[in-house]
This record gives structure tokens, sequence and C-alpha cells, in this order.
């Protein structure tokens, strides 16, 4: 349903601020400190209070979003700034508001503090996505504070649910909502414009960031194995747990063949041709290792992949239960999707059931053309030498959702990080954090992005 939040006392505006670099780490911070957290069964806080300091910040300036909740306290919001050439086909720039659990006993700090420690912010969301949700609402503040107009319609949304596939959030709002994209035909979100420092040809070093231009596809799968209960001290030639965990052996087991598809050939090839490392489809770790932490992600678009996750049987140590069940996050490749079920499948044996909780689909898109220069551009502005590569993201983003409407997805959070910073293992780790210095160029990269796509 659509709905109106009310703004949030304490949400007003640094008298100070010039610009979005001089507020958006008091954004950031601000969001950080709401507690978001989705448990992905319903159970967590939800993103209303997030949503509605998104909604406070915005009426601030005067512009009026509209609210949208798929369940209470499930809310998204959704505004529209009117463009010069509304001729133009509109641009969305995205975020989600929600992040994933985080255990405080496991972090240096308190991960809803917001901590300011070794010139980063800390806390859950630091870096998927509370700091590219700063990065849009500070732009769009400094447009509307100044009374400007960006190119073309620009279309800003922040969804509920994304990690949880976006159910409740995206999916939802371009399902009941499809007028609030009227006319948009690229969109830009997470995951991607960070820099990554890697050595060149000549013994120096520059940074690469790295665009997303495509991202996998989502199959999330429930493992049911059945067998027959009884006592612990019975020999069960029927058991449940077994059943399930030779079926976690066969599919943990099975090498999933590799296939390099255009953004990721580009990306090795960018990246070879700028370090001078060689490699071949049966042997690029030592290229893969010039990217740090962020070689995760890569090596995770080689191939196909079947994660478990979770786990759950029995209730008493002396009874043999009658069911066991895990869970397996698969990430496909374009037009794989079929093949994966049928492999797991075939994998999980007769004892085992396979469920489909989530699926969704794979996305590519050109790294060519009038928004791709325009990323460019804006980063190269502000770090004139630097490379832009392209690269498919292991991941997911709401890029998916959007894509129903036919609009083409890429991921530009621009972010110039330290060479030392082990940056992407914190998507969903421990002690996340951005550096204060990366937010604001990410703001200054932004603001020339809007002003000139």
């Amino acid at each position: 349903m659509s709905a109106t939040a009310n703004p949030t006392p304490d949400a007003t505006a640094d008298p100070e601020a010039t610009g979005p670099a001089d507020e958006v780490v008091r954004i950031c911070r601000d969001l950080i400190r709401i507690d978001s957290t989705n448990y992905g069964d319903g159970s967590g806080p939800g993103e209303r209070e997030a949503a509605e300091y998104v909604v406070a910040q915005l009426r601030e300036v005067g512009l009026g979003p509209t609210v949208v909740e798929s369940d209470p306290g499930r809310t998204s919001v959704v505004v529209r700034l009117e463009g010069e050439d509304r001729d133009r086909p509109a641009l969305c720039i995205h975020g989600h508001l929600d992040v994933v659990p985080a255990n405080a006993a496991d972090w240096q700090v308190d991960p809803f503090s917001a901590e300011l420690r070794d010139g980063c912010v800390w806390g859950r969301g630091a870096v998927d996505m509370k700091d590219m949700d700063a990065m849009i609402l500070a732009v769009v503040r400094d447009l509307a504070r100044r009374g400007a107009k960006p190119p073309r319609d620009l279309v800003v949304a922040f969804f509920a649910d994304e990690e949880a596939g976006g159910v409740k959030g995206s999916h939802h709002v371009v399902k009941t909502h499809p007028e609030l994209f009227e006319g948009v035909t690229e969109a830009v979100s997470e995951v991607g414009g960070y820099s990554v420092t890697v050595p060149t040809r000549g013994g120096d070093e520059t940074r690469a960031y790295l665009v997303q231009t495509a991202e996998k596809g989502i199959l999330w799968l429930r493992l049911v194995a059945t067998g027959r209960a009884g006592h612990g001290s019975v020999p069960n030639p029927d058991n449940a747990i077994v059943h399930l965990a030779e079926a976690i052996s066969r599919i943990n087991a099975h090498k999933w063949p590799r296939e390099y598809i255009a953004s990721v050939r580009e990306l090795l090839n960018g990246l070879s041709d700028l370090t001078g490392t060689s490699w071949s489809d049966e042997d690029l770790d030592e290229l893969l290792e010039h990217l740090g932490g962020a070689q995760g992600f890569v090596r995770g678009t080689l191939q196909d992949t079947a994660n478990f996750t979770m786990a759950e049987a029995g209730y008493k140590h002396n009874v043999i239960p009658q069911s066991a069940s895990a869970a397996l996050d698969c990430r496909f490749l374009p037009g794989h999707d079929d093949d994966l079920l049928a492999t797991i499948r075939e994998l999980a044996g007769e004892h085992v059931e396979v469920q489909v909780v989530h699926r969704d689909i794979a996305l590519d898109a050109p790294f060519e053309g009038p928004l791709v220069e325009a990323m460019t551009a804006a980063l190269l502005a502000e770090d004139p030498g630097a490379q832009v590569l392209p690269y498919c993201l292991s991941g997911g983003t709401d890029n998916k959702a959007l894509s129903t409407l036919g609009i083409t997805g890429y991921g530009f959070a621009p972010l110039q990080l330290p060479a030392d910073l082990d940056f992407a293992p914190m998507f969903h780790g421990i002690d996340e954090r951005v550096p204060v210095a990366a937010l604001e160029f990410g703001a200054r990269v932004l603001k020339r992005f809007v002003a000139t796509c």
C-alpha cells in the first residue's frame, strides 16, 4: 500500500553544508545508527525507521517522496526529480535500506554505533550499502537546495528487503507501482565503482575502478532429507541426517565447469594489460592475486556456484529424526539456471527433496554507451590517471527487479579506497567500515555523474 511517513524530529540539515561531500558522512552515520537488520524471516525491525529518516531528509529540501509498504514496517521510498530534457529516457539511482545481521560480540565496535575510528565510519551497512544511500541522499539534497535540474528525469529509490531477495522491497514496488519508474531505461546501484590498487607494467601502482556490468542469478534452495525415525541406540540404515550429509558431500565435491562471460573476459584482459601479467583459461591465479580481497567476487563469476549456509536436524540426543534440512545458496551465470537446478537434484539423490525458496535472473549489460562514458568521466575527473574496468558481480542487487520493467542496471557506488584496506570481504563481514575520505570522494563523483548523465 502507499503510505505517508512522518519526518523524524532530529533529521535536520547541517547549516554549514555547501555540497554533497559536506554532509555525506553525517547522513551515513545517521543511517547506520538505525537498526534495519533483515533476518530473512520477517522477524527483524524492518526498514520503516530508516525510510522515515530518508523521507525527512528529502522533504526538508522541498521534495515529495512516495512511500510504499509491502507489509507493516517493510518500507521503500521513491522520489522523482524533473530533468532538463523530459523527452529523454529517465535514469534511476537506487539503494537498499536493510542490512544483514551483525553479532556484536564478533566486532571491535558496536555495529550500530557508526563510530569514527582510524579515519573510517564503522558499522553494519557502512559497506553494504548505507554508504551509497548517504551519497545518493547528499547529491539529491544538493540538487534540490540549488534548484538545479539533472539533464533528464532522475528517479531515486530506497528499497526494503534487498538482503532477502527484494520480495518485500524492489520486486513489490515494481510490481504494484510500475508507474513510479515510467520512462526509466537505465539504473545505477551498489557493488561497483570502488577502486583496487594494482601494480603496473612499469613497476608503479595505479587504481582500477570496477564498474559492475553483470551479475549472476540466484537460486536459494532447501534440501530436505527424509528417513525413518528411531531410538539413537538402534542401527538405522535409513537415517535422514546421513542422507542429507551424503547429499551435501556430493554437491560440495562437484566441480562446476568454467565459463568466461564477456564482462569477465574484458576485466581479465584489462587487468592483464595494466599489470603485464598474462593469463589463460586454465591459469589465472597470478593475475587475480593483483585484485587483493576483490578477487573473491571475481572468482565467484568464473562458474556456477553452490554453497551450503545453514543446516537443521534433530531435537534430542538419543532420537534419530525423520527429517533433516539444509539451505543452499546457488548463483548461476546467464542462461544456466535450469541446468544448475537439474544438476543439484541429481546430486541430491533419491532420499532428498530439492525445494526452490527464491529464484531470480542473471543480468548482463554492455560496457559501452553514454552512461558508461559518464561514469568513467566522473571518476577520472576526481582521480586522473586511474583505469576503469567492467566486472561481473557474484551476488545480486535490486537491478534484478528493475530489469522486469526493461531497465538496464549497473553497479556504480564510487569509492577511492586505500591500497591496504581489504574492502570487498567486508560485504556481510565483521568490522564493516568505510573511509571518510572515500565517502567524500564518492559524493563528489556521484554529483558529477548526475550532472552529466
